[in-house]
Protein backbone atom coordinates (compact mmCIF):
# COMPACT_ATOMS: atom_id res chain seq x y z
CA UNK A 1 0.00 0.00 0.00
CA UNK A 2 1.39 3.63 -0.98
CA UNK A 3 2.63 4.97 2.21
CA UNK A 4 0.60 8.10 2.27
CA UNK A 5 -2.40 5.91 2.43
CA UNK A 6 -1.00 3.84 5.47
CA UNK A 7 -2.02 6.53 8.13
CA UNK A 8 -5.89 5.99 6.72
CA UNK A 9 -6.06 2.46 7.96
CA UNK A 10 -7.95 1.57 11.08
CA UNK A 11 -9.33 -1.39 13.39
CA UNK A 12 -12.76 -2.49 11.62
CA UNK A 13 -13.08 -4.91 15.07
CA UNK A 14 -15.52 -2.08 17.00
CA UNK A 15 -17.65 -1.95 13.31
CA UNK A 16 -17.84 -6.19 13.44
CA UNK A 17 -18.71 -6.10 16.90
CA UNK A 18 -21.47 -3.44 16.64
CA UNK A 19 -22.83 -4.72 13.37
CA UNK A 20 -23.32 -7.84 15.50
CA UNK A 21 -24.52 -6.62 18.76
CA UNK A 22 -27.23 -4.13 17.53
CA UNK A 23 -30.72 -5.39 17.70
CA UNK A 24 -33.41 -4.47 15.17
CA UNK A 25 -36.66 -3.94 16.42
CA UNK A 26 -37.50 -6.08 14.30
CA UNK A 27 -35.73 -8.77 15.62
CA UNK A 28 -36.89 -7.31 19.39
CA UNK A 29 -40.46 -7.87 18.31
CA UNK A 30 -39.55 -11.72 17.25
CA UNK A 31 -37.83 -12.02 20.41
CA UNK A 32 -40.50 -11.75 22.30
CA UNK A 33 -42.52 -14.96 21.46
CA UNK A 34 -38.96 -16.87 21.22
CA UNK A 35 -38.12 -15.32 24.79
CA UNK A 36 -41.77 -16.82 25.65
CA UNK A 37 -41.30 -20.35 24.03
CA UNK A 38 -38.63 -20.93 26.13
CA UNK A 39 -40.18 -20.00 29.43
CA UNK A 40 -43.01 -22.17 28.54
CA UNK A 41 -40.83 -25.20 27.96
CA UNK A 42 -38.77 -24.31 30.88
CA UNK A 43 -41.53 -24.29 33.14
CA UNK A 44 -43.33 -27.46 31.98
CA UNK A 45 -40.33 -29.26 32.54
CA UNK A 46 -40.18 -27.95 36.01
CA UNK A 47 -43.82 -29.54 36.63
CA UNK A 48 -45.66 -32.28 37.74
CA UNK A 49 -46.13 -33.09 33.92
CA UNK A 50 -42.52 -34.04 33.64
CA UNK A 51 -41.59 -35.22 37.96
CA UNK A 52 -42.25 -37.85 39.29
CA UNK A 53 -40.83 -37.53 42.80
CA UNK A 54 -38.89 -40.68 43.97
CA UNK A 55 -38.56 -41.66 40.26
CA UNK A 56 -37.76 -39.25 37.66
CA UNK A 57 -33.82 -37.96 37.82
CA UNK A 58 -32.02 -35.02 37.04
CA UNK A 59 -31.34 -36.71 33.39
CA UNK A 60 -34.50 -37.67 32.20
CA UNK A 61 -35.51 -33.87 32.69
CA UNK A 62 -32.52 -33.17 30.18
CA UNK A 63 -34.19 -35.67 27.84
CA UNK A 64 -37.08 -34.55 28.00
CA UNK A 65 -35.99 -31.09 26.89
CA UNK A 66 -34.25 -32.08 24.55
CA UNK A 67 -37.23 -34.77 22.90
CA UNK A 68 -39.61 -31.10 23.60
CA UNK A 69 -37.16 -28.77 21.42
CA UNK A 70 -36.77 -31.41 18.66
CA UNK A 71 -40.95 -32.25 18.64
CA UNK A 72 -41.40 -28.85 18.55
CA UNK A 73 -38.72 -27.93 15.50
CA UNK A 74 -36.40 -26.00 17.71
CA UNK A 75 -32.81 -26.02 17.75
CA UNK A 76 -30.60 -25.55 21.17
CA UNK A 77 -27.05 -24.25 21.42
CA UNK A 78 -26.07 -26.10 24.37
CA UNK A 79 -27.27 -29.09 26.08
CA UNK A 80 -29.60 -28.35 28.72
CA UNK A 81 -28.77 -29.22 32.67
CA UNK A 82 -30.59 -29.77 35.90
CA UNK A 83 -28.98 -29.92 38.91
CA UNK A 84 -30.06 -30.26 42.83
CA UNK A 85 -29.56 -28.62 45.97
CA UNK A 86 -30.90 -30.34 48.98
CA UNK A 87 -31.25 -30.45 53.49
CA UNK A 88 -28.03 -32.39 53.48
CA UNK A 89 -24.59 -31.41 55.33
CA UNK A 90 -23.16 -31.50 51.04
CA UNK A 91 -20.73 -28.61 50.56
CA UNK A 92 -22.13 -27.30 47.53
CA UNK A 93 -19.46 -26.87 44.81
CA UNK A 94 -20.51 -24.14 41.68
CA UNK A 95 -18.98 -27.16 39.04
CA UNK A 96 -21.99 -29.10 39.75
CA UNK A 97 -23.75 -27.44 37.72
CA UNK A 98 -20.84 -28.02 34.80
CA UNK A 99 -18.17 -30.58 34.93
CA UNK A 100 -19.23 -31.95 38.21
CA UNK A 101 -22.76 -32.73 38.07
CA UNK A 102 -23.66 -36.07 39.34
CA UNK A 103 -25.85 -38.16 36.47
CA UNK A 104 -29.08 -39.28 36.71
CA UNK A 105 -29.72 -38.19 40.32
CA UNK A 106 -33.03 -39.18 41.20
CA UNK A 107 -34.89 -35.95 42.20
CA UNK A 108 -36.77 -36.44 45.86
CA UNK A 109 -39.24 -34.35 47.63
CA UNK A 110 -37.80 -31.28 49.64
CA UNK A 111 -35.26 -30.86 46.38
CA UNK A 112 -33.95 -27.37 44.97
CA UNK A 113 -34.04 -27.89 40.85
CA UNK A 114 -32.03 -25.80 38.77
CA UNK A 115 -31.86 -26.05 35.01
CA UNK A 116 -30.01 -23.92 32.99
CA UNK A 117 -31.83 -23.78 29.45
CA UNK A 118 -31.85 -21.89 25.93
CA UNK A 119 -33.31 -22.43 22.53
CA UNK A 120 -32.17 -21.20 18.59
CA UNK A 121 -35.06 -19.92 16.65
CA UNK A 122 -35.19 -17.44 14.05
CA UNK A 123 -31.21 -16.36 14.28
CA UNK A 124 -32.03 -15.70 17.43
CA UNK A 125 -30.52 -17.72 20.91
CA UNK A 126 -31.86 -17.42 24.75
CA UNK A 127 -30.47 -18.40 27.67
CA UNK A 128 -32.21 -19.27 31.18
CA UNK A 129 -31.75 -20.22 34.31
CA UNK A 130 -34.93 -20.95 36.36
CA UNK A 131 -35.84 -22.77 39.77
CA UNK A 132 -38.62 -24.95 41.82
CA UNK A 133 -38.97 -26.86 44.52
CA UNK A 134 -40.45 -30.38 45.25
CA UNK A 135 -42.68 -29.79 47.59
CA UNK A 136 -42.90 -32.48 51.08
CA UNK A 137 -45.97 -34.42 51.25
CA UNK A 138 -48.31 -31.90 53.34
CA UNK A 139 -46.19 -28.86 52.09
CA UNK A 140 -48.60 -26.57 50.09
CA UNK A 141 -46.15 -24.03 49.06
CA UNK A 142 -42.45 -23.19 48.73
CA UNK A 143 -40.80 -22.86 52.26
CA UNK A 144 -40.19 -19.46 52.88
CA UNK A 145 -36.57 -19.50 53.71
CA UNK A 146 -36.33 -20.68 50.45
CA UNK A 147 -38.21 -18.20 48.98
CA UNK A 148 -36.15 -15.20 50.99
CA UNK A 149 -33.31 -16.67 49.65
CA UNK A 150 -34.38 -16.10 46.26
CA UNK A 151 -35.05 -12.99 46.68
CA UNK A 152 -31.46 -11.86 47.38
CA UNK A 153 -31.08 -13.64 43.51
CA UNK A 154 -33.72 -11.36 42.56
CA UNK A 155 -31.90 -8.28 44.24
CA UNK A 156 -28.47 -8.93 42.68
CA UNK A 157 -30.59 -9.10 39.23
CA UNK A 158 -31.80 -5.39 40.18
CA UNK A 159 -28.51 -4.56 41.23
CA UNK A 160 -26.59 -5.31 37.87
CA UNK A 161 -29.37 -3.57 35.71
CA UNK A 162 -29.39 -0.54 37.74
CA UNK A 163 -25.58 -0.42 36.84
CA UNK A 164 -26.10 -0.41 33.46
CA UNK A 165 -24.66 3.11 31.32
CA UNK A 166 -24.13 3.65 28.03
CA UNK A 167 -20.35 4.25 28.15
CA UNK A 168 -19.70 1.73 31.20
CA UNK A 169 -17.04 -1.09 30.04
CA UNK A 170 -18.22 -4.38 31.32
CA UNK A 171 -15.47 -4.32 33.76
CA UNK A 172 -16.92 -0.93 35.22
CA UNK A 173 -20.14 -2.25 35.15
CA UNK A 174 -19.23 -5.23 37.37
CA UNK A 175 -16.94 -3.58 39.58
CA UNK A 176 -20.14 -1.38 41.10
CA UNK A 177 -22.79 -3.67 41.16
CA UNK A 178 -20.49 -6.63 43.30
CA UNK A 179 -19.17 -3.33 45.15
CA UNK A 180 -22.92 -1.97 45.80
CA UNK A 181 -24.13 -6.13 46.11
CA UNK A 182 -21.47 -6.17 48.83
CA UNK A 183 -22.76 -3.11 50.69
CA UNK A 184 -26.28 -4.65 50.89
CA UNK A 185 -24.91 -7.70 52.10
CA UNK A 186 -25.25 -9.77 49.42
CA UNK A 187 -22.45 -12.28 48.34
CA UNK A 188 -22.51 -12.28 44.80
CA UNK A 189 -21.51 -13.86 41.49
CA UNK A 190 -21.94 -12.06 38.04
CA UNK A 191 -20.84 -13.45 34.66
CA UNK A 192 -23.36 -12.05 32.41
CA UNK A 193 -23.09 -12.02 28.79
CA UNK A 194 -24.28 -10.49 25.55
CA UNK A 195 -27.08 -13.07 23.53
CA UNK A 196 -28.40 -12.62 19.95
CA UNK A 197 -26.91 -13.56 16.99
CA UNK A 198 -24.58 -16.14 19.00
CA UNK A 199 -25.24 -17.65 22.44
CA UNK A 200 -22.18 -16.13 23.98
CA UNK A 201 -22.61 -13.35 21.32
CA UNK A 202 -20.37 -10.21 20.90
CA UNK A 203 -20.00 -7.03 22.82
CA UNK A 204 -18.96 -6.04 26.51
CA UNK A 205 -18.49 -9.19 29.31
CA UNK A 206 -19.51 -8.27 32.39
CA UNK A 207 -17.98 -10.87 34.55
CA UNK A 208 -16.63 -14.61 34.56
CA UNK A 209 -18.04 -17.50 36.63
CA UNK A 210 -14.30 -18.23 37.30
CA UNK A 211 -12.82 -14.56 37.05
CA UNK A 212 -14.56 -11.82 39.10
CA UNK A 213 -12.07 -8.77 38.30
CA UNK A 214 -11.51 -7.59 35.22
CA UNK A 215 -11.57 -9.50 31.86
CA UNK A 216 -8.96 -8.10 29.47
CA UNK A 217 -10.21 -7.46 26.00
CA UNK A 218 -14.23 -7.89 26.05
CA UNK A 219 -14.47 -6.61 29.69
CA UNK A 220 -13.10 -3.30 28.39
CA UNK A 221 -15.91 -3.16 25.57
CA UNK A 222 -18.36 -0.42 26.41
CA UNK A 223 -22.00 -1.09 26.98
CA UNK A 224 -24.33 -0.01 23.77
CA UNK A 225 -27.92 1.03 23.12
CA UNK A 226 -30.00 -1.54 21.39
CA UNK A 227 -28.23 -4.77 22.49
CA UNK A 228 -28.97 -7.65 24.67
CA UNK A 229 -27.81 -9.66 27.44
CA UNK A 230 -28.11 -12.96 29.55
CA UNK A 231 -28.21 -11.50 33.08
CA UNK A 232 -26.56 -14.32 34.35
CA UNK A 233 -25.23 -14.46 38.19
CA UNK A 234 -25.87 -16.67 41.63
CA UNK A 235 -25.99 -15.30 45.36
CA UNK A 236 -24.69 -17.69 47.95
CA UNK A 237 -27.25 -17.57 50.89
CA UNK A 238 -26.54 -19.44 53.84
CA UNK A 239 -30.18 -21.78 54.93
CA UNK A 240 -30.11 -22.69 58.91
CA UNK A 241 -33.37 -24.56 58.13
CA UNK A 242 -30.45 -26.95 56.21
CA UNK A 243 -27.79 -27.70 58.53
CA UNK A 244 -26.63 -24.24 57.75
CA UNK A 245 -25.83 -25.14 54.07
CA UNK A 246 -24.50 -22.28 51.70
CA UNK A 247 -26.99 -22.58 48.50
CA UNK A 248 -26.82 -21.13 45.19
CA UNK A 249 -29.83 -19.32 43.99
CA UNK A 250 -28.37 -19.49 39.76
CA UNK A 251 -30.46 -16.99 38.33
CA UNK A 252 -30.60 -16.22 34.21
CA UNK A 253 -33.08 -14.15 32.00
CA UNK A 254 -32.59 -12.63 28.67
CA UNK A 255 -33.44 -8.77 28.43
CA UNK A 256 -32.77 -5.55 26.50
CA UNK A 257 -31.06 -2.11 27.02
CA UNK A 258 -32.51 0.03 25.04
CA UNK A 259 -29.93 3.29 26.14
CA UNK A 260 -31.33 4.54 29.03
CA UNK A 261 -33.47 1.60 30.84
CA UNK A 262 -33.36 -2.05 30.90
CA UNK A 263 -35.86 -4.40 30.57
CA UNK A 264 -36.67 -8.56 30.12
CA UNK A 265 -37.64 -9.29 27.24
CA UNK A 266 -40.28 -11.73 28.37
CA UNK A 267 -40.05 -11.39 32.36
CA UNK A 268 -38.14 -13.05 34.90
CA UNK A 269 -39.41 -15.46 37.37
CA UNK A 270 -40.48 -13.87 40.28
CA UNK A 271 -40.90 -16.72 42.27
CA UNK A 272 -39.33 -20.57 43.38
CA UNK A 273 -41.80 -22.91 41.16
CA UNK A 274 -43.51 -25.07 43.61
CA UNK A 275 -43.42 -29.08 41.88
CA UNK A 276 -46.76 -31.16 43.07
CA UNK A 277 -48.13 -34.29 42.25
CA UNK A 278 -51.67 -33.80 40.71
CA UNK A 279 -54.42 -34.60 43.58
CA UNK A 280 -56.94 -35.55 40.22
Amino acid sequence: MPEPYKSRIMSSERLAVAWLETRTEREMALYEHIAAISHQIVREGLSDAVIQPGVTTTEDIVWWYRQRINSLGLDTWFHPTVDVQRADTTRFDHLRTFSKRPQGEVILPGDLLHVDFGISYLRLNTDMQEHAYVLKPGETQVPEFLQRAFKQGRRLQDILTENFKTGLSGNQILANALAQAKAEGITGSIYTHPIGSHGHAAGPTIGMWDNQKNTPGSGDYPLYPHTAYSIELNASVSIPEWYGKVIRIMLEQDGYWNGTSFRYIDGRQESIYPVQRSKQ
